[in-house]
């Protein structure tokens, strides 16, 4: 079963690869990996997803590493999880309109198009990019990358995720001030 882990870690040089490297070493490996800098100067939002029936153990680990400041499997969590992938295809020619409508039926867009090919960029769940790359199948693929996904639980992180015991608590407690103004300001926003 696949799991979607999130753990948001300070964005300094070694914290992501010792962060990897404790999957290698636990023997996981890692079906797609998505890191970028947060809505919070210096902290780091990590999304991997492993596919292991139980990761109690890795989470756990996770939360002991030194940097790491939560860590959330949001894999049973309603949580939003997105996938980007661009693909390109070889020259339309008399199929654009086949193209171009299927395209359109995924909402994928065309990003860039000559005579002698097309690119595709679509953003969605997994599911539906894999649906949509079968289909195109047939329009000849001559290349596909993906990004990995990214995932985002609809419940405040700092209520959701479970802190690491050796982050800094200055650290810590930031991070969730900040997670959690920001939910405030929302609720705020909505009773309005």
């Amino acid at each position: 079963m696949q799991h979607t882990l999130i753990a948001v870690m300070q964005d300094r040089p070694g914290v992501l690869n010792r962060a990897v490297s404790l999957f290698r070493r636990r023997g996981f490996n890692i079906d797609s990996l998505a890191v970028a800098s947060t809505e919070v100067p210096g902290l780091s939002r990590m999304t991997v997803v492993v596919n292991r029936d139980d990761v109690t153990q890795v989470v756990q680990q996770l939360q002991r590493l030194v940097d790491i400041v939560s860590v959330q499997d949001v894999t049973f969590d309603r949580a939003v999880a997105q996938e980007m992938c661009l693909v390109r295809v070889g020259p339309p020619g008399s199929r654009l309109a086949e193209i171009l409508g299927l395209a359109r039926e995924f909402d994928a867009r065309v990003v860039d198009a000559s005579p002698s090919a097309m690119v595709l960029a679509i953003m969605d769940a997994p599911a539906t990019i894999s649906a949509f790359l079968e289909r195109v199948q047939r329009f000849g693929i001559e290349e596909i990358t993906r990004s990995g996904r990214i995932a985002m639980s609809m419940t405040t992180p700092a209520r959701g995720a479970r802190p690491s015991p050796n982050a800094s608590a200055a650290s810590a407690s930031t991070a969730a001030d900040s997670f959690q103004a920001q939910a405030d300001g929302f609720a705020d926003e909505e009773a309005a």
